[in-house]
């Protein structure tokens, strides 16, 4: 004898199963879009801007002080912070968080 109950159940186990792979694989591509993608955008100018840095370039440091560029080497830059020449620094170049070169601050306010 056939039982129309256990073969629906069957067919809406695997139905539910199907769907709650669906839900998973739409929650992880809007997490990817919405998380990690942006994040890989944002290192990659990051990373861009590090490798453009210049002797004369002024960068704000993570730690929030303003300085310029003195020399480039391959993992650490030295900056001069403040009027005090004597007052040199070496750091990562991890530690940058802006560079603007030195014919930028002109044309910026030029433009407003």
């Amino acid at each position: 004898m056939f039982n129309f109950l256990t073969a629906d159940a069957g067919v809406g186990t695997g139905t539910s199963m199907l769907m709650l792979v669906g839900y998973i694989a739409v929650i992880g591509l809007l997490f990817y879009f919405m998380a990690i993608r942006p994040q890989k955008k944002q290192q990659k100018q990051l990373d861009a801007l590090i490798s453009s840095l210049e002797v004369g370039d002024s960068v704000l440091t993570t730690g929030g002080f303003y300085g310029v560029v003195i020399d480039v080497m391959d993992e650490v830059i030295v900056v001069e912070f403040g009027s005090n020449k004597n007052c040199r620094i070496p750091m990562k170049k991890t530690a940058i968080v802006e560079v603007e070169k030195p014919g930028q601050a002109a044309e910026t306010t030029e433009t407003k």
